[in-house]
């Protein structure tokens, strides 16, 4: 397994682990390596974590989040086995961010599976900094934005509380 992913080194930043996330529990994930898949609990919250990429001829970040079934098919993730939050990290260039969804409204957007919705095996992400967005990508930038947080403009330690132990 891979230690040395970029996003652990980014959760070392925030100003809510005080430097110490490398110290916090975290377990690497059977699949999605390449979105550096982990899990860790901080403060009795369950959270996965994937790193989002840039990809070159769509606006937005494309995130892969899925494990195989029994006879080892890709499916997406269900409501029980899901963490209690989904983190986002984008790392490009310049531009850091995250974005911390809680399971409920991942199952509300049809992302994990239920009764209700199939579920997705990715999705695409649109930080608040993305513009020129079609139709489509701005109605989802709209109810991802309250759950983005852009630390390219600073630390917002309010609403990184809000949204990690809220």
């Amino acid at each position: 397994m891979n230690n040395d992913y970029v996003s652990i080194d980014f959760l070392n930043e925030l100003p809510l682990f005080n430097h110490r996330f490398s110290s916090v529990n975290y377990e690497f994930e059977q699949w999605n390596h390449e979105y550096e898949g982990f899990n860790f609990e901080f403060n009795g919250i369950e959270f996965k974590s994937r790193l989002a990429k840039k990809t070159p001829k769509k606006v937005g970040y494309f995130v892969a989040f899925w494990r195989k079934n029994e006879i080892n098919k890709n499916r997406p993730f269900n409501f029980s086995e899901s963490k209690d939050k989904l983190i986002i990290n984008i790392l490009d260039g310049s531009k850091k961010g995250q974005f911390v969804f809680p399971k409920e409204l991942l199952v509300k957007k049809g992302i994990i599976s239920s009764d209700k919705h199939k579920g997705k095996m990715a999705i695409r992400v649109y930080p608040t900094w993305e513009c020129d967005l079609n139709k489509t990508a701005i109605s989802t930038q709209k109810w991802q934005a309250p759950y983005f947080l852009d630390f390219t403009i600073g630390f917002d330690d309010k609403k990184i509380k809000e949204l990690y132990l809220g």
